[in-house]
């Protein structure tokens, strides 16, 4: 894909990058050669009950102010030297708002949640007419049920709506509406194709998938060009252009500049995701699979098959809180844990859902051999390990299909907060039979939006660092034993071996 840059204006301007993560909001500052000069990280909550998964919008926007602020002093750049910002945000959670003024009128609805996952199935829409407009299968994960349940659960919604001043979408522009000056409006197609409602080959709202949701198209934002004036934030006295919005999981494919075809892209945070290009032209994504936009401007679109893993991240929290002990410590000890000689037991990971390429909302979570132990310490490690394994084997289950679609890969490219755990990042690359490559810069969304803003990759600030593939027989057995125990539990034919890569 070819694209105009935009640059900064002089060898002395920087760009303001602003992530929006599950866990935290980030602010970092790169200057004109994509070097990170400061970096400042805000804590959210998050509050979950069963299937409900959501976050406080006012908390959010003020952990986003923090962050910028606390960016400019950590850094010592002043606010008049950014030339441009960019945002990245969860792609599938979404929020409702006052056009007028930006004021929340729901919580967010992260992407994790599901409590419309009922009204969904009834709804039942045709699996097939949806993958072919907008490249996704039905999930209560992605937007539409989530704006359904807000228009018939939430009195000040509808109030809105009837008042002509309700907006609802991607948590990507509420947070434009709220940080930007005007309260825009307006959604790049990243975030819009998360919905459910957004027809990728006529890059905007699909008028049929409106109506079959009951989402009024009034209420919902401008689709605009990933690359675009969304606006102007006022920070510190300054003016600083927001040219570049998109999702996190779509800037980090960029992290090291344009994205290569013959690889499989890997951010591994609450939740798993693997990417790879994939050509406008080419064959629809296969079943299980999903066909998603990751980059539109005037110059052209990039499109990628992408599989997700629900539970990476997800999964050590709800370890953690099954184990009465923290997910830090359980991280802290993990990469100690993965050297150990004892095999694991396996760990059923239906944690959020099953994500791709099976779909299964009500996938079990479990543990199937030995976890007890009068060592707490030897069963928290042992569950950790099948908990890590688990996403593992996740991974390749995308892996393989994307493969058997694309070809064989030459590489595996990996970041986000668990890819530091050498002991995941050996075991992925002995089962895929293929390198894996671990970037330096851990922070993949931020230098991928740098060099979307820019046309500039962040500099390698130490050798990356790479796991050639190695005979593991047990972890082979552990694996295949795995996929049986999946097909049993969900009621599939015994899987197939996998193919050679």
């Amino acid at each position: 894909m070819m694209r105009r840059t935009v640059r900064p204006r002089s060898a002395a301007d920087c760009t303001l990058l602003l992530d929006q993560g599950s866990h935290a909001c980030r602010a970092l500052i790169a200057d004109a050669h994509g070097r990170l000069l400061g970096r400042c990280l805000v804590p959210v909550g998050t509050h979950a009950d069963g299937v409900r998964v959501e976050q406080s919008p006012d908390e959010l926007v003020e952990a986003m102010h923090q962050a910028m602020t606390g960016v400019l002093t950590e850094s010592g750049v002043r606010a008049s030297r950014l030339a441009a910002a960019g945002l990245a945000t969860q792609r599938s959670s979404i929020a409702c708002w006052r056009r007028s003024d930006g004021a929340a009128l729901s919580p967010i609805l992260s992407w994790q949640d599901r409590r419309a996952a009922e009204w969904l199935a009834t709804l039942a829409p045709d699996p097939g007419m949806l993958r072919s407009v907008t490249g996704l299968v039905p999930s209560a994960h992605y937007g539409a049920s989530k704006l359904r349940w807000c228009l018939d659960q939430l009195p000040e919604v509808r109030a809105a709506l009837a008042q002509g001043d309700l907006c609802m979408g991607p948590i990507a522009s509420f947070l434009l509406a709220r940080l930007l000056a005007g309260h825009p409006c307006k959604v790049d197609p990243v975030n819009a194709a998360r919905t459910l409602l957004w027809d990728l080959g006529r890059g905007d709202w699909s008028a049929p998938l409106l109506a079959l949701f009951g989402i009024p198209r009034t209420a919902l934002p401008t689709t605009v060009p990933s690359r675009h004036l969304f606006g102007t934030l006022q920070l510190a006295g300054a003016t600083v252009p927001l040219t570049v919005c998109t999702g996190d999981q779509s800037a980090a494919l960029f992290a090291h500049g344009q994205p290569r075809s013959d690889s499989h892209y890997v951010n591994i945070g609450t939740g798993a995701f693997v990417q790879r290009p994939a050509s406008a032209t080419s064959a629809a994504a296969p079943p299980g699979l999903l066909r998603s936009v990751t980059w539109e401007d005037e110059s052209g679109r990039l499109e990628v098959l992408e599989g997700t893993v629900n539970g990476a991240g997800a999964a050590l929290d709800w370890l953690a809180a099954a184990r009465n002990t923290e997910t830090a410590r359980l991280i802290a000890n993990a990469e100690t844990w993965l050297r150990q000689d004892t095999p694991p037991p396996l760990f059923i990971n239906g944690v959020g859902g099953l994500g791709a390429p099976h779909w299964a909302p009500h996938c079990p979570i479990l543990f199937e051999g030995a976890t007890d132990s009068e060592d707490a310490d030897a069963s928290d490690a042992a569950c950790t390990v099948a908990v890590l394994e688990s996403i593992v084997f996740l991974l390749l289950e995308n892996m393989d299909v994307i493969a058997d679609t694309l070809g064989p890969a030459a590489r595996i490219v990996v970041s986000g907060g668990l890819s530091r755990l050498d002991g995941l990042c050996q075991r992925l690359a002995d089962l895929a039979g293929l390198p894996v490559e671990r970037p330096a810069e851990t922070e993949a969304t931020a230098a991928g939006l740098t060099y979307l803003l820019t046309g500039a990759s962040c500099p390698r600030s130490a050798p990356d660092a790479r796991f050639a593939p190695r005979p593991a027989a047990a972890l082979v057995a552990r694996r295949a034993r795995f996929r049986a125990r999946l097909a049993s539990h969900l009621g599939l034919n015994p899987p197939a071996q996998p193919s050679s890569r």
